[in-house]
């Protein structure tokens, strides 16, 4: 089952729009968490909102989740260890107040188990990708987090 969730604060259409699109050839069931979004997605199991509890447990039962690039959806697939693919709000679109989810995807883009899609088109070939769900599972520290260590290890060893 793939989990797609838009956050809490706005709806965001296109994302929902191009799953819709794309539900029809996955093969697998969309619970998709649409905000207030006003659409027909007939091909999405659409759940305008969710209780804390009930959304922990489609995250879990989750294959992947697909979202805007919200830090909490981030964080929720780190914690649920789920492959997530984010495709970030655009200002230029009217679907945010600025362009920070843009920045947020940029920043995240290539960790392990976490797949942007800068459009709509890729979401396809991510959704397909071989390995998806495996490379969710690896929890090897990102770049500037294993530099930081380097650098408080090294400041250590001068200190002492």
């Amino acid at each position: 089952m793939i989990f797609a969730t838009v956050g809490t604060q706005l709806p965001f259409p296109r994302l929902i729009d191009a799953l819709e699109a794309l539900a029809p050839e996955l093969g697998e069931a969309v619970i998709a968490q649409t905000g207030l979004a006003a659409g027909s997605w007939p091909h999405l199991d659409v759940r305008p909102r969710l209780a804390p509890k009930d959304f922990a447990a489609i995250f879990e039962a989750a294959r992947v989740v697909v979202s805007h690039a919200g830090v909490g959806s981030i964080l929720s697939a780190r914690r649920y260890r789920k492959p997530l693919i984010v495709m970030p709000r655009r200002l230029a679109l009217g679907e945010h107040r600025n362009d920070h989810q843009m920045a947020t995807a940029r920043h995240v883009e290539g960790l392990h188990g976490v797949h942007v899609a800068w459009e709509a088109e890729e979401l396809r070939e991510l959704l397909r990708r071989p390995g998806l769900e495996a490379a969710a599972e690896k929890t090897d520290l990102s770049p500037s987090h294993s530099a930081l260590i380097q650098r408080v290890q090294a400041f250590i060893r001068e200190a002492g």
